[in-house]
This record gives structure tokens, C-alpha cells and sequence, in this order.
């Protein structure tokens, strides 16, 4: 509908030619009832005028498109696409109304309570300036009385670098804890020992699948290779869901339709099991990421696409000689039995 630019770019910063036109953008927005309020603030900021002096803008981190922006055209067509499609471009324009709002800002006061031996950690934060939360709203927090913990246990970070045992507190409350004094007595009231164990992760679905393969650098241990594929991963952004659907189609995996959750089909393990006992390198990341270093040196003219193309013959032909010699049908028989015996089989055929 020409409501947004390209939706199929994984880019997240937009180009120098973009940002001195951004203006038009936001005009066009003025149309959108949501939007009006934000424009108005943002027009008092004038922060769209040096948007380009930002990090929102590089030309060196864009490939064939930048990020996902509403063009601020075609508002009229927003009547006839589906609810979950206007809520999508909702959530489209509000990322893209805040870039032009400041941060957010958090006041913290963190606490170590020593009972005997023990050190017990809290920590507290309050909103102090809302910043471009005003637009994205002001993310939820699980409501708790606080997380305490011994010194012999470490907390997890979460994806922003705040620790999670952060949490967001009434003002009232937060101005009691800022008058606490180092040395101060503070009488317990309750002690309590909460017992949990640990659950295997949670199957893929459609959505943290195509995430996974976003991510599969991370999976990679050498570092150069790592950095080779960070941000690109397996396929592109406008390739994953297709490669995915086509592993469905293909019968290598099913998709509960309800759900959404992803589960291999014996088939799939059956093709697993030969290539792991075959060519076991090709269910490995550390593949794609040294084949993409092949590329950018062809990019950057350390070798030539001959030399590039001559490698991977090679190793195609190698592997696949390397295959018929294997004679592993005996082995892979094995593998095929352990996995049948988890899976249904239709009454009446084998």
C-alpha cells in the first residue's frame, strides 16, 4: 500500500539522503491522528533538522536498503488493510516518531544489606524524565516486592544492560530508599527462601526460529568468523521465513498451526542423520561465515572470483567423492531406528 519503505530489510539505520528529506516524512504523518501530538513536540525539538549528525544515520552500514520508515503517503489506504496490518504500522510510526524524542532517564539506587555473614542485593530505579517513552509507552514491569540476593549468586543481564533485578518503583518509595545511610540498622521483618529448578528451553516457534537464524554467529566460537556473520547470520531477512516454509513443504519440518510451534519430521531426522554422518561441516555455522569471508575478500579485491569459485568447486567435488566412499548405510540404519520410535506411525503401513 506505499504506507512504509521496504519491509523486507533487516538495515536499522537510514542513509544521509533520507535524513535531509525527513521532513516530508513527518508532514505526511500530520494526517494521522496518532502522530499529531508527537509532530507537535517534535517540531518544538527541531531535532529532525540534524537527524543526519545522529546514529540513526550511516551510509557504510546500509546495503541494498535502510531502515523501515512510514513514507507518510498513503494514509487513506489504512481503511482497507486487515487490523493486525494497522497495528503493525502503528507500531512502525511510534519507533520511528521517537529517534526524534531524548532518552529516557532512570534514577537507581542499588542497596547491600549485611545480615551475619551474609550480603543480600537489591536494587530500585524510578523514571525521572519519560523521554521518547512518551511515544513507545512506558514498558511493564512484573510487579514484585524486590529481588534480594546472596552474594554467592549472580544476577543475569538482560538485553539492555540493566540488571534484571532492577525494578521500577512509585516515587514516594523511591525517595525513602535514597534517604537510607551506609551503616544504617533496618529491622527484618521476613525472611524467605524461594526454591526453583530449571526447565529445558522452550521449542522454536516461527517467529524465535527465523530469530535463531538471525543470530547463528553467535553459535560460532572463532572470533573472526563470528564477527564475519554478525548481522547477517543463515540468509537475509527477505529470505529466512521462505527457507523456512519450504523446510515445512518439504516435510522436514511441521508446523502446529495453532501454536506455532516448529517440530522436525522423521524425515528431517533422517536427513539430519546423513548429512551429520556425512558431510557433518554443513550443520555448521563456522561454513557459512568462511564462505562469506570468500566473498568479501573477493569484495575488497584480495582474490579474484576465479579463485573464489575454483575453492568452492573443490570442495564440493571433494565432499561429495568423499560421500560415495563412505558406504555408511549400516550406520545410518542405527540412526534412522532411535529416531522412529518417537514418532507416530499411520495403522496399517510401515
Amino acid at each position: 500500500k506505499k504506507l512504509v519503505t521496504y519491509p523486507r530489510t533487516d538495515a536499522r539505520v537510514l542513509s544521509t539522503a533520507v535524513a535531509k528529506e525527513i521532513s516530508r516524512n513527518l508532514n505526511g504523518l500530520a494526517k494521522y491522528p496518532m502522530a499529531t501530538p508527537y509532530l507537535e513536540d517534535i517540531l518544538s525539538f527541531g531535532s529532525h533538522k540534524g537527524l543526519a549528525k545522529t546514529r540513526y544515520v550511516n551510509d557504510k552500514q546500509i546495503t541494498d536498503h535502510y531502515a523501515i520508515i512510514p513514507t507518510g503517503q498513503g494514509l487513506n489506504a489504512l481503511k482497507s488493510v486487515s487490523a493486525t496490518a494497522g497495528r503493525v504500522y502503528d507500531c512502525i510510526v511510534r519507533r520511528f516518531l521517537s529517534i526524534f524524542y531524548p532518552p529516557a532517564v532512570y534514577q537507581k539506587v542499588a542497596i547491600t544489606t549485611k545480615i551475619k555473614e551474609e550480603s543480600f542485593f537489591s536494587s530500585f530505579k524510578v523514571l525521572a524524565e519519560e523521554g521518547y517513552l512518551k511515544v513507545t509507552g512506558i514498558p511493564q514491569t512484573k510487579k514484585n516486592t524486590g529481588r534480594d540476593t546472596t552474594d554467592g549468586e549472580n544476577d543475569e543481564s538482560g538485553a539492555d544492560g540493566e540488571n534484571q533485578g532492577d525494578q521500577d518503583t512509585d516515587l514516594s518509595f523511591f525517595q525513602v530508599i535514597q534517604s537510607l545511610k551506609k551503616g544504617a540498622l533496618l529491622s527484618v521483618q521476613s525472611l524467605d527462601i524461594k526454591e526453583g529448578e530449571t526447565s529445558p528451553p522452550k521449542r522454536y516457534n516461527s517467529g524465535s526460529m527465523i530469530l535463531a537464524m538471525e543470530n547463528a554467529g553467535q553459535l560460532i566460537e572463532d572470533e573472526e568468523l563470528r564477527a564475519q556473520i554478525k548481522g547477517s547470520g543463515i540468509g537475509t531477512s527477505a529470505t529466512r521465513a521462505e527457507i523456512l516454509k519450504k523446510l515445512i513443504n518439504i516435510k522436514y519440518l511441521s508446523l502446529n498451526k495453532k501454536t506455532q510451534i516448529i517440530t522436525p519430521t522423521l524425515q528431517g531426522e533422517m536427513v539430519y542423520d546423513v548429512v551429520n554422518n556425512s558431510i557433518k561441516s554443513l550443520l555448521n555455522p563456522d561454513l557459512t561465515a568462511s564462505w562469506e569471508k570468500g566473498l568479501n575478500y573477493v569484495a575488497e579485491g584480495d582474490i579474484t572470483s576465479d579463485e573464489y569459485m575454483k575453492k568452492l568447486d573443490h570442495f564440493i567435488i571433494s565432499r561429495t567423492n568423499g560421500v560415495k566412499g563412505l558406504n555408511n548405510q549400516y550406520q545410518l540404519r542405527n540412526c534412522y531406528d532411535r529416531a522412529a520410535q518417537f514418532y507416530k506411525t499411520t495403522r496399517g503401513r510401515k
